[in-house]
């Protein structure tokens, strides 16, 4: 899944928490501390959910960079008449 539908179901699942917290206060009523504070932290998650979302195209950027595509096509040789072989010395020369 993209970080965009986990925000919208995370946002889908938050918006039925809150009509289920609506339902709760109108049989328990709203001046109950614990009421407040059920609604109170519903209202904190849906702001950071909001403020997620806001966040989230800086958060979707791919962790890596793009990719670039190499060539099947052999290399020139002339790169590599003065290079060494890794670990055996330059070539007109023998390894110690």
């Amino acid at each position: 899944m993209s970080v965009h539908d986990d925000l919208t179901s995370v946002q889908r699942c938050i918006e039925d928490l809150s009509r289920s917290v609506k339902r709760l206060e109108q049989q328990f009523g709203k001046g109950g501390l614990e009421m407040r504070r059920v609604r109170a932290d519903t209202d904190h998650l849906r702001e950071s959910v909001a403020l997620l979302r806001d966040a989230a195209p800086a958060l979707a950027k791919p962790l890596r960079p793009d990719l670039v595509s190499i060539s099947d096509t052999p290399y020139d040789n002339s790169l590599w008449t003065d290079s060494d072989d890794e670990g055996l010395g330059a070539r007109d020369r023998h390894a110690p």
